[in-house]
């Protein structure tokens, strides 16, 4: 049973059912952790905001998954796990390659986003180093801050509030 439960789009504040109509709208599904976010209209249209500008950054949609699922790991969040296993499947990323991309061994973002997750930030000098021989610039690094952080929030959201997972979970 969540402990903060996803409301219905009526049960929502006012300010929050346009984003979450809109959400409905534009991914043809409304999950638990969006109606979860409503419960503060700025949080959810901040976070939608946020998810909305980095689907336009460089990284490839595969490379975000890798850090979704790297950071997700760490953070012992089951609920972005689950998503992000489905998603990257959808992707085309093999079970092999997500279960790497868990363990943070499967690419440099991979690495990057399990060390950034994992010191808070406080990566050493090696680690900056190993991403930039792989090849990642200094743009490419910042992204995978900002992804990391992107999936920080709703980890933390959904690791406190025991957010129902409307899909198979995957073991942790």
């Amino acid at each position: 049973m969540p402990k903060i439960p996803a409301l219905r789009i009526e049960q929502a504040p006012e300010a929050s059912r346009p984003v979450l109509e809109e959400i409905q709208s534009n991914y043809g599904t409304l999950l638990n952790v969006f109606k979860t976010m409503a419960h503060s209209p700025a949080f959810l249209s901040g976070y939608i905001q946020f998810y909305q500008a980095m689907e336009t950054n460089s990284l490839s949609p595969r490379e975000r998954e890798t850090v979704s699922l790297a950071v997700s790991q760490v953070n012992g969040c089951g609920y972005c796990m689950s998503v992000h296993t489905m998603m990257a499947a959808k992707g085309g990323m093999s079970p092999e390659a997500i279960r790497a991309a868990r363990d943070g061994k499967l690419d440099a973002f991979a690495a990057l986003a399990h060390q950034i997750a994992l010191t808070r930030g406080q990566i050493n000098d090696e680690d900056l180093a190993t991403a930039r021989a792989a090849g990642l610039t200094d743009s490419k690094i910042v992204e995978v801050i900002a992804e990391v952080a992107l999936m920080t929030v709703t980890n933390l959201l959904n690791n406190v509030a025991g957010t129902t997972l409307e899909l198979p979970p995957v073991d942790m």
